[in-house]
């Protein structure tokens, strides 16, 4: 009944029978006097604004924003991008390690092959199974490959003997090197996957 009574809405009734036991009941009595305090301090500071650049000075005050902060909510707010920028990192970082992977000579092994200088040979009367791919190197083919040949960094000469079954390829940019890799990547999962299906 004591906050019906601060609220004004109590009934008569009500408000003799709340008055008739505050005067017997000392507990009671205290805290309708608290209750009746708090009320009125209410009621005095409610007038009281903040000032009108409250907000900003507060804003202000505040520790600034860690950078990691920053890009981790960038990074939650654009996935797509994240990823897409990761990749390309990743992709270019893997083709100039495999661009410029070292200037070593380096062949696919067979013993039909002979290496003279920084010449790879296919000597005449000698057939290669296979693919042959010669790097930072030079090939000549007196006899017969029977694959594909790529050289790449180098240049490939054909001797009137000599003979490829397959593709020629000179790779000799980093694009063209990128375009040669994901072929290549393309040819063995397409070899992977029809061997799943048999």
């Amino acid at each position: 009944m004591m906050h019906d009574y601060l609220d004004e809405e109590i009934s008569q009734e009500h408000e003799k029978e709340l008055k008739t036991h505050l005067q017997s009941c000392e507990a009671c009595k205290t805290h309708f006097h608290e209750l009746k305090k708090t009320v009125a301090l209410v009621q005095s500071t409610s007038h009281i604004q903040a000032p009108d650049n409250f907000t900003q000075n507060v804003m202000a005050k505040l520790p600034k924003e860690k950078k990691k902060a920053g890009m981790n909510r960038w990074f939650n707010r654009h996935p797509l991008l994240a990823a897409a920028a990761v990749f390309f990192i990743l992709m270019s970082g893997s083709l100039m390690t495999n661009w410029n992977g070292g200037d070593e000579l380096s062949f696919t092994q067979s013993d039909q092959v002979v290496v003279e200088g920084n010449t790879v040979v296919v000597p005449e009367g000698e057939t290669v199974q296979g693919d042959l791919i010669v790097r930072n190197g030079d090939l000549r083919i007196e006899g017969t490959v029977e694959g594909n040949v790529t050289v790449v960094n180098g240049q490939q000469f054909m001797a009137g003997a000599g003979g490829v079954t397959g593709e020629i390829e000179e790779v000799d940019q980093a694009f063209e090197w990128l375009w040669y890799s994901i072929k290549s990547a393309a040819k063995e999962l397409g070899s992977f996957t029809s061997n799943d299906d048999e």
